[in-house]
């Protein structure tokens, strides 16, 4: 083998050991580093209370909704009861049109309490995974 093969194989050797090194030293100071930023995690708190907060503001609206919506049935049924009894068939039709109006707006609202719900679930979930991970980062950057 000629001396500039020797010294080409020689240097990939000390280039390869150098970059295993250079990445193992990276690696070491990576996995020794805080893997979260605290004020970050506060700031994520604040906001998923701020959701919750807003999630049940949604659902008490969307609850007080609902029981309008039944109590507006309940009136239209009387009326058209009223209104049958007293062979009113123009009034009982627009009764009849009005509760349906009525029953779609309460499976909306229905709907609605649902997806804010399951929402506030999502949050509540993702306040306690931040609460979480503020421990887990203070307890690392006191080491």
């Amino acid at each position: 083998m000629p001396p500039s093969m020797r010294t080409t194989d020689m240097i990939k050797n000390v280039m390869q050991v150098a970059i295993a090194g250079a990445l193992l030293a990276i690696g070491a100071a990576h996995a020794q580093a805080p893997t979260g930023d605290v004020k970050q995690d506060n700031r994520d708190i604040r906001q998923d209370r701020r959701d919750i907060r807003q999630d049940n503001r949604d659902i008490r609206q969307d609850r007080r909704d609902i029981s309008r919506d039944k109590a507006d049935i309940r009136q239209d049924q009387r009326e058209l009861r009223q209104d049958e009894r007293s062979g009113n068939k123009a009034g009982a039709a627009a009764e009849r049109a009005d509760i349906r109006k009525d029953q779609r707006d309460l499976h909306r609202d229905e709907k609605d309490l649902r997806a804010d719900r399951k929402d506030r679930r999502q949050d509540v979930r993702d306040l306690n995974k931040d609460k979480r991970e503020r421990r887990q980062d203070e307890r690392e950057t006191k080491k």
